[in-house]
């Protein structure tokens, strides 16, 4: 098997509002193994694009530690969040690599509700929270957002935005990834809930881009299920840029 590379080999700064990476992407230590967690693609983009080397990246989900190698690449100091313990293990083993950048890089158990950071203390927010209860990411932690339903989601998202502006500097921007969902046949717009909440919160919309997703394959199952019920499998998120 080939050695991975630390850095990707073809990559090109996004410049329009419609992004597609049918190659996630598998430098340094970047795999698919952990559910649901982005392609790192999306994070260098916005890593890249809104802020400068030596500056402080946030991830309050940090999950299985995308962005948080991908701070480490790029030059970025990184504060990482997970209120899962086996979070916070894998995405500290993510970042055990020997790369020669002057990055500081923290990841610790907290809850996003309830960030333990100082007022306007990071230049750039880049998180993949979960999508309500989609994908449940534990057995029963509490405060678990992924264990929410839809409605109790978003309350709890309104808490999480408010930390997301007290923390940002301002000026500075929060990239927050998010999908919708499905229910009894109908679309539930979570990831334009989630925007509302967002703005609610204090922040602007800079950009909307939309994420085309390349694991919601048309065939089979899915694609006899979609013709029979009469409707279409959500093949897409939304990556939204708040400014502060």
């Amino acid at each position: 098997m080939a050695k991975k590379t630390l850095q990707p080999d073809d990559f090109e700064l996004q410049t329009t509002t419609v992004w597609s990476f049918p190659d996630r992407g598998k430098w340094a230590t970047h795999d698919a193994k952990y559910r649901g967690n982005w392609s790192p693609y999306i994070p260098r983009n916005v890593i890249l694009r809104y802020s400068e080397e030596g500056d402080t990246v946030l991830d309050q989900f940090v999950g299985g530690g995308t962005t948080a190698v991908e701070a480490k690449l790029t030059g970025r100091n990184f504060i990482g969040f997970d209120i899962n313990p086996a979070a916070v293990q894998l995405s500290r083993q993510k970042c055990d690599f020997e790369f020669a950048a002057l990055a500081n890089l923290a990841i610790d158990c907290a809850d996003a509700r309830a960030l333990p950071l100082d007022d306007e203390s990071v230049d750039l927010i880049c998180t993949h929270p979960p999508y309500a209860d989609i994908i449940h990411y534990s057995e029963g932690i509490p405060g678990d957002l992924s264990l929410l339903k839809q409605k109790d989601f978003l309350e709890e998202m309104k808490t999480v935005a408010g930390e997301c502006h007290r923390v940002l500097k301002n000026g500075k921007f929060c990239a927050v990834l998010m999908g919708d969902m499905r229910k009894k046949g109908m679309v539930v717009p979570l990831a334009f809930k989630t925007m509302n909440i967002f703005e609610q919160a204090g922040f602007k919309a800079k950009e909307i881009v939309i994420k085309e997703q390349h694991n919601c394959k048309a065939t089979g199952y899915w694609k006899t299920n979609s013709i029979k019920y009469n409707f279409l499998l959500l093949a897409h998120e939304y990556l939204f840029i708040f400014k502060k």
